[in-house]
């Protein structure tokens, strides 16, 4: 099964939805799972992991019932609100739909770099093991010590890192994203999603040459079986097509032999969230 292990749904209103500025006008519309097929499709994708887009339970609860009638919805990576004291309640209620496979927050528009430490969040994050939830961190590159410091208190829950901790693309600035994914990736509970790299350049005329060496970097520190594929559409629009990102990664990943391509394009993303086969 291929798996896109990272894109978005949403029902577009600007209040909901504030980080999508009026520069953003290719986001600023419905996006739904009929919107996807055509493109995954052509790609050859079986699958796809939705990831919240806004930190909200509404939304949650709106991607699971998507999920309940949506073939190739596999998983979803919910909000959750974490820190709070009902946390428990609404998991009781969400993890009836089994497609509730992931929590996330959005860290990196936390004005204060230290959240992670925060000892409620950390408690909520306890939790989500728990109920056999693995836990997506979405943050920046500056962010990355203090993520490594965050997995530490967690050792047996599983984290999947977002975008390669949206290193500085358009700067091709390696360092030191390359020494701290180094150090996160030492860590054998955290996956890494190779997505989200073309925004980082904020521009559409990005290259393969460009691109290559942050993808070599993960892959030199999480190795092909802790990496997973995923396109962030349709966020990604903004610097390029589905099917331009697909046929980037799978060029990239020629070197790759068969086996180890498998767990890039799904086994890692299968293993990750416990998907089975029959919510397929």
């Amino acid at each position: 099964m291929i798996i896109d292990a990272h894109q978005h749904f949403w029902q577009f209103e600007p209040v909901d939805y504030s980080w999508i500025g009026k520069e953003m006008a290719v986001l600023r519309r419905d996006y739904v799972p009929d919107d996807l097929l055509p493109e995954i499709s052509k790609a050859g994708v079986d699958a796809v992991v939705a990831v919240q887009a806004r930190q909200s339970l509404a939304e949650t609860e709106w991607l699971l019932s998507l999920a309940a009638r949506t073939p190739t919805i596999c998983a979803v990576v919910g909000w959750l609100p974490l820190m709070e004291s009902d946390l428990t309640i609404h998991l009781d209620k969400l993890t009836h739909n089994a497609a509730l496979k992931a929590a996330r927050h959005v860290v990196q528009d936390e004005p204060n770099d230290h959240f992670l430490d925060d000892d409620r969040f950390n408690a909520g994050v306890d939790t989500l093991r728990q109920y056999g939830l693995a836990y997506d961190i979405l943050i920046y590159d500056r962010q990355l010590p203090h993520a490594i410091k965050f997995v530490d208190r967690h050792p047996n829950q599983q984290f999947v890192l977002d975008h390669l901790a949206k290193p500085l693309v358009a700067r091709n600035s390696l360092e030191p994203w390359h020494q701290r994914i180094r150090e996160l990736a030492r860590r054998e509970n955290v996956m890494c999603k190779v997505s989200g790299l073309a925004t980082q350049t904020a521009s559409s005329d990005w290259t393969f040459d460009q691109l290559k060496p942050f993808l070599d970097a993960v892959l030199e520190a999480f190795g092909p079986n802790r990496l997973m594929f995923g396109s962030d559409w349709p966020v990604c629009l903004l610097a390029t097509t589905y099917a331009r990102w697909h046929e980037m990664i799978f060029r990239w990943s020629e070197t790759l032999n068969s086996e180890e391509r498998s767990w890039l394009f799904g086994k890692s993303a299968i293993k990750a969230y416990r998907i089975h086969a029959t919510q397929n």
